[in-house]
């Protein structure tokens, strides 16, 4: 992945310096050109790069976005000599699961928003994150610690505003995971077998869940991961290979996997809906399709409640989350959840921000155009207005009254 060129005009003159020179030379020494070959390929004057490399003259911000893009870098290390914010992958994702591509691709993915993280941080509007829960020193098993956190996540969710979760849609719930702990959650194509990922670092918190055609899956891995998150386990990037609640021997993985359990299914909403008599099996289709959960799941955690019995746990965990939704003649509101779960879904500040920094003029397109994988030609058509006509030139809606105008 070629990294972005960019510069920030508030932080030039802060930067710029005798070492700035000498990596611009770094640079033109790994192109292997000469001075004059390498002021071509930048466009610039050969006497113009003698004189800024001999610090007579700084060199502009074009010249530095030039520069970075030839040298494979970013202005940020050029100005700073800061290396970019990589993750390293975590020691119990497994390679034969995922493969040697699999990594790579996600290292790409990874990059691909922690370069708009780094061009943010150098413009100055890298947004101060919440601080998050932490998980309680004084509970020793991993179980009573996930419970907490989700507990203490509800209650950070509920005095954000988000009262109740179990029937709030996961378009609604992701931006409210993102708003209320400072988490970019992406919603993109994984490598194959691959559920979720995790990776948190200073003014930095990521997760990205899998494109998939089971909503169930893909809202249990967006709390999963979150659980990870909120417990600091994710300080190197951790991949969810085939995630399978309850299979899991790592104790961070039990912690992370109650932790969802509980945050998705909240012992309160479900106390506000099952009486004293119990659960009739269509109450039980019913909380299927609202808390947005696999029959089995839910079988578990009413379950651990002490809420049904274990035939009637058996019984829910034979059917399927499609067919709980027929039940109750929802199954138009199934395939809109199913569709939703499938399309791709960028974090939406990163782009809002990049793009104001646009406007501003503090930076190109190039950033903005990286993140989101659009062509910057592309992009700009999209984002910028139409040209006004020309003087002398007629508009549609100056024409003749007797002449046809396509209306498209």
């Amino acid at each position: 992945m070629t990294r972005v060129a960019i510069f920030a005009s508030r932080s030039y003159g802060e930067f710029m310096g005798e070492n700035v020179t000498e990596r611009v030379r770094k640079v033109m020494s790994e192109a292997s050109a000469n001075q004059g070959a390498f002021a071509e390929a930048i466009g610039l004057a050969p006497d113009k790069l003698s004189k800024s490399l001999n610090g007579i003259r700084r060199f502009t911000s074009l010249d530095l976005a030039r520069i970075a893009e030839l040298g494979n870098t970013t202005v940020d290390w050029l100005l700073t000599g800061r290396e970019p914010l990589r993750p390293a992958m975590a020691a119990r994702t497994s390679a034969s699961a995922v493969g040697e591509r699999g990594h790579g691709r996600l290292q790409d993915l990874v990059e691909r928003f922690t370069t708009a993280h780094e061009v943010l941080d150098l413009l100055g509007l890298a947004p101060e994150l919440p601080e998050l829960p932490a998980v309680r020193p004084d509970l020793k098993r991993y179980v009573d610690q996930g419970v907490a956190l989700a507990d203490e996540a509800l209650a950070r969710l509920a005095a954000a505003g988000t009262p109740a979760v179990g029937g709030l849609d996961t378009a609604d719930l992701l931006q409210a995971v993102e708003r209320t702990f400072g988490v970019d959650v992406a919603k993109i194509r994984l490598p194959e077998g691959i559920d979720g990922a995790a990776w948190q670092a200073d003014r930095f918190r990521l997760i990205m869940i899998a494109r998939t055609d089971v909503p169930t899956r893909q809202r249990f891995t967006l709390a999963h991961e979150l659980g990870h998150v909120l417990a600091r386990d994710a300080q190197d990037l951790l991949t969810e290979t085939h995630l399978s609640p309850g299979h899991q021997k790592d104790l961070t993985e039990v912690r992370a996997n109650v932790f969802a359990a509980n945050f998705l299914m909240p012992r309160s909403e479900i106390s506000a809906v099952v009486g004293e008599n119990g659960v009739t099996d269509e109450q039980l289709t019913t909380l299927v399709v609202h808390f947005q959960v696999s029959p089995s799941a839910l079988a578990a955690r009413l379950g651990q409640l002490g809420v049904i019995a274990r035939e009637t746990a058996d019984r829910l965990r034979g059917l399927t989350t499609r067919g709980s939704h027929w039940l109750i003649g929802q199954n138009d509101l199934f395939e809109a959840r199913v569709t939703w779960s499938r399309a791709n879904r960028l974090p939406f500040r990163p782009a809002q921000l990049l793009y104001e920094a646009y406007l501003a003029g503090d930076t190109t397109l190039r950033p903005l155009a990286a993140y989101t994988g659009t062509d910057v030609g592309t992009l700009r058509e999209a984002l910028e207005p139409e040209p006004a006509p020309q003087e002398g030139v007629l508009a549609a809606t100056d024409a003749d009254e007797g002449d046809l105008v396509y209306q498209p």
